[in-house]
């Protein structure tokens, strides 16, 4: 019988995976990496970059780099979110004939739901150079403050992508079963989830094998990007004052100082201390100019103290929906690459007064979470019910979109 996929349609990035016997398996993609940037490029001569090709030169082509569409998915043009998208991003998102928020390249105009489209072929196509077989259905995940809209258009682009959507589960729930929090009965569950782009803390209430959505929150232009950018930021500022040189008008130093800085953010989770070499970054009447400077941890810290103080407002907020008190939360998980880093776990820790859960890797606990409904569905994973409840009054469908 062919197999369900589970698929992490992410802002930043995108992860699938499958179930191997009784184990979620995570699967590589053709770049042999375990994620893949959902970013779609076109290039000059017509050609279409998908993941980690169009990051690459995305720094070199931004108006044809078509990144965080995930933030215009099931949205009407004139929606707030979209306004402020259009302020951030290099490429243009203009007005469909029906009122959406469209996105344009190489003077093509594409729906949210097509580019998704091109990110989910994609992951399509790396579970089936793994499984040997043609794939056809999928569970796809998604924020659980989506509305009807936004989950209908996101179907849509695994139609368009030739899946057959199965179920379509909020990404907080797929998290807590990737830990085999369905096991817990009567347990109110944190799901703090800091990713690339976006950044969402939802409370969750387990019992039966039903997972209820008690409350949502957070802040949807917030995430591990704008770490990478204050670091881009301090960088550029350091090398000005040092050199006399703007390295942010020549784009293909900024690329190469935003390759750097997200290596840097990753190294000084587990170390105290890095190093940023960067040889050759650019060249004045005098010659050639190198960017070398030692980052510590407590520098970084320090640039980003705000960012990360910015998730709490939304942990009050959506425990007070949820008419709890923090002492009252049983389970914390955390997911997306930026809950690594120890300050972020730090902040969750003092807020709950208790660990969170650790274990499961975080890029890819909610694509792992996916494919155990994938494996329910299928009916190879026998003792998980799983209901997914979201209130209405979140504006969100519950299963079967009653």
């Amino acid at each position: 019988m062919a197999k369900v996929i589970g698929i992490d349609l992410g802002t930043t990035n995108s992860c699938v995976a499958v179930m191997d016997g009784k184990e979620p398996k995570v699967i590589e993609n053709a770049e042999g990496a375990r994620t893949t940037p959902s970013m779609v490029a076109f290039t000059d001569d017509g050609e279409k970059l998908v993941g980690q090709p169009a990051k690459r030169q995305a720094v070199t082509n931004p108006e044809n780099t078509l990144f965080a569409v995930k933030r215009l998915i099931g949205r009407r043009y004139d929606d707030k979110a979209v306004t402020k998208d259009k302020k951030l991003v290099p490429f243009e998102i203009v007005k469909a004939d029906n009122g959406d928020a469209w996105v344009k390249a190489n003077d093509e105009k594409y729906s949210p739901s097509q580019v998704s489209a091109m990110i989910l072929q994609k992951m399509k196509e790396t579970a089936e150079a793994y499984l040997g077989e043609t794939v056809s259905q999928a569970v796809i995940t998604v924020p659980a403050y989506f509305n009807d809209a936004q989950r209908q258009a996101t179907k849509d682009a695994g139609k368009i992508a030739g899946l057959e959507v199965l179920r379509i589960i909020n990404e907080p729930t797929a998290a807590a079963l990737a830990y085999g929090l369905d096991k817990n009965d009567g347990k109110t569950i944190a799901v703090y989830d800091l990713g690339g782009g976006t950044f969402d803390v939802s409370i969750l209430e387990i019992g039966d094998g039903v997972f209820e959505v008690k409350s949502t929150n957070g802040d949807t232009f917030l995430g591990g990007e704008d770490f990478d950018m204050r670091l881009v930021d301090y960088l550029a500022d350091e090398f000005k004052k040092d050199q006399g040189v703007d390295l942010k008008n020549d784009k293909m130093a900024l690329q190469r100082l935003k390759e750097a800085a997200e290596k840097a953010k990753i190294e000084l989770s587990s170390s105290t201390q890095t190093e940023i070499n960067l040889p050759f970054i650019t060249a004045d009447a005098s010659g050639p100019k190198h960017l070398t400077m030692k980052l510590t941890r407590a520098k970084f810290e320090s640039l980003v103290d705000d960012l990360v103080k910015r998730t709490v407002k939304p942990m009050q907020d959506a425990l007070k929906d949820a008419g709890m008190k923090a002492g009252e939360i049983d389970e914390v998980v955390l997911v997306g690459g930026m809950t690594r880093m120890p300050k972020v776990q730090q902040t969750v820790k003092e807020f709950f007064g208790k660990d969170p859960h650790k274990g499961v890797n975080p890029d890819e606990v909610v694509a792992m979470g996916a494919a155990i409904q994938a494996g329910v569905l299928q009916g190879d994973v026998k003792d998980v019910l799983l209901l997914d409840v979201t209130p209405l009054s979140l504006g969100i469908e519950t299963l079967g979109g009653v």
